[in-house]
């Protein structure tokens, strides 16, 4: 029983411990479009086609995104998302 309990407790110290350091490590980030490898994305996707990490189905989609440092987006040769946006956009009106 002692152990149960304990394996509970180690559990939700785990789950309190992600909720509290997830925004700490999103701090100094941001989201860059079209840098992320097949399956390396780390979430959903402009079309909304997939809503999970690691699902992207080619190299540097504009579609798909990964976080990293605020101001090396572009850098990376990346979008932002409102320019990823509009050439998504544009490229859904070409059809």
């Amino acid at each position: 029983m002692k152990n149960k309990q304990l394996l509970a407790r180690a559990a939700l110290v785990v789950a309190l411990a992600s909720t509290v350091t997830a925004p700490a490590q999103a701090a100094g980030k941001e989201k860059c479009y079209g840098v992320a490898m097949a399956g390396q994305n780390d979430c959903a996707n402009l079309a909304g086609t997939h809503s999970c990490a690691g699902q992207s189905s080619l190299d540097k989609d504009f579609g798909e995104w990964k976080l990293v440092a605020k101001g090396t987006c572009e850098d990376l040769g990346g979008l932002l998302k409102a320019a990823a946006q509009e050439k998504w956009t544009n490229e859904k009106a070409k059809g």
